[in-house]
This record gives C-alpha cells, structure tokens and sequence, in this order.
C-alpha cells in the first residue's frame, strides 16, 4: 500500500497566487502582461539574496581553482527536474565560455542525462539516488556543492548534501532554493530567492526557474570573473573553435593589441586559437611557446593582466 507523499502545501512555491486565479478566462494579451508582470519577482528575489550569493561565492572562491593545479577545487551542483537542469546547463556553458576543463563545474541531476530531455521526476524522491555520482567524483575538502531545489525540500538533493559531507566532511555545501526553509544540517549555506507562489500554481519552472538561472549565472560569472578568466568585460580565455568564436576571438584580440581585424586573424592562427595566448604574443612580441609559458609562470589559470599590463599595446 502506498505512503501518503509529504504535505508541501505550506511552502512559498506552492502557494495559490491571488493575482492568476482567473488564468484560465485571460486572452492572450492578458496573460503574457501577468506573466511578464510576475517575472519581476525574479529579478527583485535575486537583488534581495545579495547578500548571501556574496557570502557564498566568496567561500567557493577560496577554494575553486585553480585550473592548472594537481587537484583543483570544483563546484558541483546537483538539482532533480527544472534545478537539476539549470544546474548542468551553466556546468556545460563554462567550458565554451571561459575555456575550463569539463570537470571544474559539474551538473549532476535525478536521473542522469536521460533527464534533461525526459522527465525522471520520481528519482527526485530518492535521498540515496546521488551516491553512484558523487563517488565518481571523489569529492575533497576543496570541493563545493550546491544544491538546487526550488522547494527546499527534495530529498535527493538533501539527501546529496548529506552523501557529500559523508563522503568528504571538509567540502563546502550551500543550498539554492525559493522557500523560505530552515537551513537543513549538512548545508554550510542558505540562498533563498524569494520568488513567492507561482501564476501556475506550483509550476517553479516559471519564477522561482528564472530567479534560480539569475542566481547560477551570478555565481559561476564571479568565480570565474575572481579566477583570472575575464580581463575588462573581454572573455579572454575563449578559444576560437567556430565562426563565431573566431569572431569573437578576434575582436578580443583587436580590443586588447590594436591589431586589425586580419592581423589578429592571423595571430589567433598561430595562437591554436587562444584569445589570450595570442594578446601576449602581440603585447610582448614572443611566439605562441613562449606566450604559454609566460602565462604559466604567473599561475592562478594564467591571469593575463599579470603579464600584459606592464606591456601597453603600442
């Protein structure tokens, strides 16, 4: 015989919302003006967790990174359905983005990869269900976990926190979610984006969706903002793969030499591609070698303002 499942109709993202219970007799106008007129919510709960987003990236920061080193600290986050998809969606942007290894930032969800295209809801129900993922991993005390859950209260996420600080009590752990819960005991930090109830009821890929990728895009833009990967508002460490990288690339390259357009085509050739390891060539007049090593004497993911502002493009 079936358990009763437990009673969530206490918490924040499953609460009726006053302003949608008539959804159902909007036209269209009306009910794309409460949608947009809702998803403010979102963005007034991400300026309100500020403060703790800050607190929480700065103690992954202390530990994340860096990339060249033996065993580098990782933030991994771990989410079942809608959170458990952001989380591998900004876990697989970062690599594209910021040229890290795959492993840095890593999105384990419910279900495993079969869930991002098809819904594996009932393994969010299991407090165990990460354990395969998170021993794979071999999680050390320079790791960080976050937990997503919009809820609060998915017992495959707690139930991975707590696998977590099993399995390496010294890794820091934080939980992202909408509702207002109390700070469950293997959680070093609570990040409440308070989106309120939803204009369909319960369905948090809306609001308390939206807050949560405002708030995974904040944290993994400043730790790799703090790690060296950014100079200016460039994305330096971009690594020219497509059309549109190579664009992209070369701009960098334009912006930060001087070079024309073909000119830091043709250095980001001799460069494999490499954005920063071709503004050093420029910067220093050395070839592709001895740009990377120049980089890599100054560690921390090659920052590349210790090595080119001292050099002023000419």
């Amino acid at each position: 015989m079936a358990t009763d499942p437990p009673n969530r109709a206490r918490l924040d993202t499953e609460l009726d919302n006053p302003r949608s219970r008539a959804l159902h007799q909007l036209d269209v106008g009306a009910c794309v003006e409460l949608l947009q007129t809702e998803d403010q919510a979102a963005f007034d709960a991400a300026v309100q967790a500020r403060a703790a987003l800050v607190a929480f990236i700065q103690a992954v920061a202390s530990r994340f990174g860096p990339c060249d080193s033996p065993s580098p600290g990782r933030l991994i986050y771990i989410g079942a359905g809608t959170s458990g998809r952001l989380g591998v969606l900004d876990a697989s942007e970062a690599p594209p983005t910021f040229c890290v290894p795959p492993g840095l930032i890593v999105g384990i969800i419910a279900g495993g990869e079969g869930a991002l295209r098809r819904s594996s809801e009932g393994r969010e129900d299991e407090p165990d269900g990460a354990r395969t993922d998170l021993e794979a991993l071999a999680l050390t005390s320079r790791d960080t976990v976050l937990g997503i859950a919009a809820g609060g209260t998915t017992p495959y996420v707690l139930g991975g926190l707590q696998l977590a600080k099993a399995l390496a009590p010294g890794c820091l752990t934080g939980l992202l979610t909408c509702a207002r819960v109390p700070k469950p005991p293997a959680c070093d930090h609570l990040i409440l984006l308070a989106t309120g109830p939803e204009v369909l009821t319960g369905s948090t890929r809306l609001k308390a969706g939206t807050a949560t990728k405002l708030a995974l895009n904040t944290i993994s833009t400043t730790l790799m903002v703090q790690s060296g990967r950014v100079y200016g508002n460039l994305m330096v460490d971009v690594r020219a793969t497509n059309d549109k990288l190579r664009d992209r690339a070369a701009r960098v390259v334009s912006t930060l030499t001087g070079l024309d357009r073909a000119a830091a085509l043709a250095l980001l050739d001799r460069a494999d591609g490499h954005a920063k390891v071709a503004v050093v060539m420029a910067r220093l007049t050395i070839d592709a070698a001895t740009a990377r090593a120049k980089l890599a004497e100054v560690g921390v993911g090659g920052r590349l303002s210790a090595v080119i502002d001292q050099h002023p493009a000419a």
